[in-house]
């Protein structure tokens, strides 16, 4: 007889324990034992939250080169079934080796369960029949659990599920992640309900109300932006560092619909725009994708989205000023353009009307297409393509965490047909629709790569801009720990090209993420190691990096509504001179306008417990040392890049934190 020791770690989650039965099989390249009944000194706790339990299970020779371990658990009849979520279990051979099987997942029937050795293998080398009939049979049911599903034409695909409980157990939220937000998410509104405003469908007529409503929440940014909205510095400011870095361009060559003369920006003769933007000093931010829509109707009032554009001049200070804007594409004599010489409150509509733009091209294109959507269908196509056994699935599966329930919610609470953006801003109704598929439509491979759209955007030397310093050496960070891991598993391009499994990932993307527009320059399939490299630092960048840029700071920036309002309810003037304090008081949303927008941004901005920043691996999904050692060093280098970040950030009046490593959540997971 032989004995292989066997310990069984049960996760340290919420629930995760079992009082059932817990049977075991250990399978070999020479043989298999008999089905165990795991009973140990601890008896009936040997699997509870937290617990680490050793057993020996005794065999009457050498099972060989372990490969897999079947687990089943059976309830007594005293104890009902019940969910248990087993993280690893090792297995010490008599020859001496340890073998590691990563589960992470919940157990919830009396159904065999198989779980593959955990050294990272691709199909090609997976040799054993077994072996490569439980992964076959693993890709069988994940096809039915990861069904694709088309919310809507025109935008990438979900995944189908009938609500949150209907989803695959491993994908939804913990217990303290499903608490705490449906806590935020109640008691947001509930202190602005006890206000007794959430109901009240009339405009502001004092600014000191809207004051009051503001102290309710507050942040440190929130405040110094309740402080400085009207500033040109920081309006312009907000292009480079706000919660929206990815509208503004260099420009070259102005538009011709935008009309603009050197009269109107430089009236004292000391410069030109053709000078100026030979220096590279002018820039652009262009709100085309929302010409011509069909704006909401609120409280039954017709409400208003422009199309503005922003010209914008770096001064020899480097602040970067508004010089001129224009709220509609097309140039007309009731279409003036604005000026900082302007009246104070022409001025300030004008701005004020960019920036109900800005929330709502935010909103639906760079943070819910660009980063939720794209991050759900990397996550469902992973989860359909990819075994647990997969390489491709250990360095991936930390960045797909809680994506799936978060999107599911905010299509059912956000954009469905009684979602608080539906209801509550200017794009809600056709227009959202209308808006994501142009901006699919105009969605690049080179968008989504930060060092490709900076150069692309002519934004390299541009001063003070930190979204840009942050992320490109967060991209470089995660570049080379994505080139390490995958490098360490495919040696040479044909092994790239040879892998079915990789290769029906990407081709799922490209189909139901891209919907198969090849203009995007998405790869269909993946030819070199390099390409596969770039391509995955580009997955987990916009899970992480990408995500908090363009999420954390919604409510910093947004709280204070005149900064960011959701929605306008006068059209923009059409002559200058005649807007006033009150006109603007009657321009901005109603009451109740107001606070479910301050409710939702906080909501989003809020910041969960079971948070995991970038980096931190708590599952153990890779067994080898060098993918371990890489996932030190990744660790390492994120936390000197947070070290230098907050260095900086000392002598900022306003501090860029959103790329700080130890504040970017691993995945899409708010």
């Amino acid at each position: 007889m032989v004995n292989y020791d066997v310990t069984v770690f049960t996760a340290n989650l919420l629930n995760a324990t079992t009082l059932n039965n817990v049977h075991i099989k250990l399978v070999g390249t020479e043989g298999e034992s008999n089905r165990k009944w795991l009973v140990g000194l601890k008896g009936a706790s040997s699997f509870v939250i937290g617990t680490t339990s050793s057993f020996t299970v005794s065999c009457s020779a050498s099972l060989g080169k372990l490969v897999l371990i079947e687990l089943d658990k059976k309830h007594l009849p005293l104890f009902p079934e019940d969910s248990w979520f087993p993280a690893k279990v090792e297995v010490k051979s008599p020859e001496g080796d340890t073998y590691t099987f990563p589960i992470y997942r919940w157990i919830n029937d009396s159904e065999v369960h198989r779980f593959r050795e955990g050294t990272a293998q691709r199909v090609i080398n997976d040799n054993h029949h077994l072996g490569r009939y439980a992964r076959q049979e693993e890709l069988k049911q994940r096809a039915k659990d990861y069904r694709w599903h088309v919310y809507a034409e025109g935008i990438p695909h979900c995944i189908k599920t009938e609500g949150p409980l209907s989803l695959p157990p491993e994908v939804q939220f913990s217990f303290t992640k499903k608490t705490e937000f449906a806590y935020t998410a109640a008691t947001g509104l509930a202190e602005l309900k006890l206000k007794g405003l959430a109901d009240r469908k009339v405009k502001w007529t004092d600014m000191n109300d809207l004051n009051r409503v503001f102290w309710c929440k507050r942040t440190s940014i929130s405040d110094y932006v309740h402080e400085h909205w009207k500033e040109d510095a920081f309006f312009g400011y907000q292009f480079l560092n706000g919660v929206n870095p990815m509208m503004i361009q260099r420009c070259t060559t102005l538009p011709k619909i935008f009309p603009v003369t050197d009269d109107m920006v430089f009236p004292s003769g000391q410069g030109s725009l053709t000078d100026e933007m030979k220096k590279g000093n002018i820039f652009l931010c262009d709100y085309k994708l929302l010409d011509g829509l069909k704006a909401n109707t609120i409280n039954g009032k017709k409400q208003y989205l422009m199309a503005p554009l922003v010209l914008l001049h770096k001064r020899p200070d480097d602040t970067l000023m508004p010089i001129a804007i224009q709220l509609k594409q097309t140039p007309a004599d009731d279409n003036p353009i604005f000026l900082p010489t302007d009246s104070e409150y022409d001025w300030l509509i004008a701005k004020i009307f960019v920036r109900s733009a800005e929330f709502n091209e935010h909103q639906l294109n760079v943070h819910l297409l660009r980063t939720h959507l794209l991050a759900e269908v990397f996550a469902v196509s992973l989860l359909r393509n990819i075994p647990m056994v997969h390489p491709l699935y250990k360095l991936l599966i930390p960045h797909t965490r809680y994506t799936l329930q978060i999107n599911f919610l905010a299509r059912l609470t956000l954009i469905s047909p009684t979602g608080v953006f539906t209801q509550f801003t200017s794009s809600g109704g056709e227009a959202m629709t209308t808006i994501l598929k142009r901006s699919m439509s105009s969605l690049t491979y080179r968008s989504l790569c930060i060092p490709e759209d900076i150069a692309d955007r002519g934004l390299e030397d541009v001063p003070n801009f930190y979204y840009r310093d942050d992320g490109l050496k967060l991209w470089d960070i995660i570049h080379r720990f994505v080139q390490g891991v995958l490098s360490y598993y495919y040696k040479k391009d044909t092994e790239v090209q040879d892998d079915p499994e990789l290769q029906k990932w990407i081709s799922d993307i490209f189909e139901h993420g891209f919907l198969s527009q090849a203009a995007t320059g998405i790869p269909e399939r993946f030819t070199t190691v390099a390409e596969l490299v770039k391509f995955v630092t580009m997955v987990i960048f916009t899970g992480s990096a990408q995500h908090s840029a363009v999420n954390s700071g919604q409510y910093d920036y947004g709280g204070w509504m005149p900064n960011t309002p959701t929605s306008l309810q006068l059209p923009p003037p059409t002559t200058k001179g005649k807007t006033s304090k009150e006109t603007m008081l009657q321009t901005f949303p109603d009451v109740n306008v107001t606070v479910q927008g301050m409710s939702v941004l906080w909501l989003l901005s809020k910041q969960s417990s079971d948070f995991v920043p970038l980096g931190q691996y708590p599952e153990d999904h890779f067994s080898e040392d060098t993918p371990c050692k890489l996932i030190k060093a990744f660790q390492e280098e994120l936390k000197v890049l947070s070290a230098a970040i907050k260095a900086r950030n000392e002598s900022l009046e306003l501090p860029y934190t959103y790329m700080d490593p130890a504040e970017v959540e691993n995945s899409v997971a708010i």
